[in-house]
């Protein structure tokens, strides 16, 4: 019974990571970098906090939220591909979008800067449902990765984009379609994160998890399955920080708080000196058409 309590909050904690790392790698797939996942987070979070709130409804807020973060990841498309702006400064941009806009929409909406109204336990997404969304989207990528003629042109976007446009397939089109998605399914994981997870948003409640999914994708080396269970490697190391606050271990007594709660981050960095190396990013990525 325990590694199944364990093995579910593994699941619970792993999900909302799961899906932005599913969005970055539809991004950058296809050649787009997406720095601006923490933003996407942050957007779908929001929007889908307050449209429960709003409506008493969270399967609206979720839909709300990831449909709200989906049009800023049409923005950071038009920037991106269709002016041709550089990536990593326009993703940076997002995000910085987020940060500072969202207070203010919050202090609008709320009178508050900090957070949305709590959401009683009757207006929150069963825990098991992420888990579940988040399964059934790494299986859909996977399929389609290998399995259509949808999957081929989103893989030679960011490999061989002249290869593509050879046989007339509009690459611009294929990014534009992919980095929007990506904003949808980014914005899945925030909104299952302050509807589900969590029971309202707060600031800045991502807390660098857009930049652990890009690491997951980096380990998962651009891949569906992969890169799922990467982010289940930091959903065990979240667990543990969970559980190790507090208690104190033989030898060692008690860890300071600040040292367990940092410790998915060292687990990331750890990991990304130790197998950066052995990942090779889609050809294209980064690169203007």
């Amino acid at each position: 019974m325990e590694l199944i309590d364990i093995a579910l909050t593994i699941g619970r904690l792993s999900a909302p990571l799961i899906l932005v790392a599913l969005g970055g790698y539809l991004s950058e797939k296809s050649g787009v970098v997406n720095i601006a996942l923490e933003g996407l987070i942050l957007f779908g979070a929001f929007f889908a906090a307050t449209f429960t709130t709003w409506y008493g409804n969270p399967w609206l807020g979720l839909i709300m939220g990831a449909l709200v973060a989906s049009s800023v990841g049409f923005f950071y498309a038009l920037l991106t591909v269709g002016l041709q702006s550089d990536q990593i400064v326009a993703g940076t941009a997002i995000n910085m979008l987020a940060w500072g806009g969202i207070p203010f929409l919050g202090k609008v909406f709320f009178d508050s800067t900090s957070s949305t109204p709590a959401l009683d336990l009757d207006m929150r997404i069963a825990s098991w449902v992420p888990i579940l969304t988040g399964l059934m989207f790494v299986l859909l990528f996977y399929y389609l990765s290998r399995k259509t003629r949808i999957g081929l042109w989103h893989s030679f976007a960011g490999e061989k984009p002249e290869a593509l446009s050879t046989v007339g397939v509009s690459v611009t089109l294929v990014r534009f379609a992919a980095v929007t998605c990506a904003g949808f399914v980014a914005g899945l994981g925030g909104a299952f994160l302050s509807i589900s997870l969590a029971s309202s948003y707060t600031r800045n409640m991502s807390a660098g998890r857009g930049f652990m999914a890009l690491g997951a994708l980096i380990l998962g080396k651009w891949r569906p399955v992969p890169t799922l269970v990467a982010c289940l490697v930091f959903g065990a190391s979240e667990m543990l920080q969970l559980r190790l606050q507090g208690i104190a271990l033989p030898m060692i007594g008690e860890i300071p708080s600040q040292i367990v709660q940092i410790f998915p981050y060292i687990l990331t960095l750890i990991l990304l000196m130790g197998f950066v190396g052995e990942s090779r990013a889609p050809a294209a990525l980064g690169k203007k058409i």
